[in-house]
């Protein structure tokens, strides 16, 4: 590989980790006018539009066969319904650096999920990794006070979110490795809408006539589909067939280094030497989980 495509993957990969980053951001923005369920609605059905054309103008559309139809829906079902539930709904309670460090530790669990599962070996790499990253979370939650600034619930729901990114990798597994990833990414987010569209007329009908919204919270809402759902997991697929997933799931461990930046900068988040410290912690914590497969590979 030439240094000049080697330079064009790098910067695929770092784009795609700023936009992921600023996602907790825009999220924060849009919720200030949407509810959650309409927020995730509106987002998933203008990213849906744009994956469809994406797909159709490259050449790449490709029909679901019928034997995978079952692992798609679950599929949608994991990812995006339950996750995005359990990370929007989680943004309304904690803070956005908060809630890139939870979801940072995907990679960190996943060994232990598929441990306690599929009862695959554990090794002390992901031991490590599980207990520096857990750490780190309590360091970012804390004040040296020792109160708790924030509501567990956040907490909760956004640790269900990673349990349910997990379950979604499992998933994806199942199904055949002749689907492009646009193609995978497109019926997801489809399938995703038949569970939101009815959800969210569910929990926010009666709320459509008393919402506000601002110019802010729609370019933050357009600035979601587009770049978060659309782009950013475009540049991602790119850089994964190139240099595979052990090497393109470390730059992911710089998105909650990222958000915390963007916090403090766009949202006036105060970040104390011991958050600081607690996000290097699971940032370490998360390198030394994948360590080993980084090697192996």
């Amino acid at each position: 590989m030439s240094r000049f495509k080697s330079l064009g993957l790098y910067v695929s990969i770092v784009a795609a980790m700023l936009i992921w980053a600023f996602s907790f951001i825009w999220t924060k923005a849009a919720l200030t006018s949407f509810r959650p369920m309409m927020l995730i609605t509106c987002r998933l059905i203008i990213a849906s539009v744009l994956l469809l054309l994406v797909s159709l103008l490259s050449g790449r559309f490709q029909k679901i066969q019928k034997k995978d139809l079952k692992w798609f829906l679950l599929l949608a079902l994991f990812e995006p319904y339950l996750y995005y539930i359990g990370e929007t709904f989680g943004l309304t309670m904690v803070s956005s650096t908060l809630a890139s460090v939870i979801i940072s530790t995907i990679p960190v669990f996943s060994p232990l999920l598929a441990f306690l599962i599929l009862r695959e070996r554990i090794g002390w790499f992901n031991v490590a990794g599980i207990i520096l990253s857990l750490s780190g979370v309590f360091l970012v939650i804390f004040e040296p006070s020792g109160n708790f600034h924030v509501q567990p619930l956040g907490i909760v729901l956004l640790f269900f979110a990673v349990f349910s990114a997990i379950c979604y990798a499992v998933v994806l597994q199942k199904i055949s490795i002749q689907y492009y990833t646009l193609n995978i990414i497109l019926y997801q987010s489809l399938f995703g809408l038949m569970f939101f569209v009815p959800t969210s007329l569910l929990t926010d009908y009666s709320y459509f006539s008393t919402l506000h919204f601002t110019r802010s919270s729609i370019e933050a809402l357009l600035m979601l589909s587009i770049f978060a759902s659309v782009i950013a997991y475009v540049l991602f697929a790119r850089v994964v067939r190139r240099i595979g997933v052990a090497r393109s799931n470390v730059f992911t461990n710089l998105i909650p280094v990222f958000t915390a930046v963007f916090s403090w900068i766009f949202l006036n988040e105060q970040l104390t030497t011991l958050k600081w410290m607690g996000i290097a912690i699971v940032v370490g914590g998360l390198f030394v989980s994948q360590a080993r497969k980084i090697k192996l590979k």
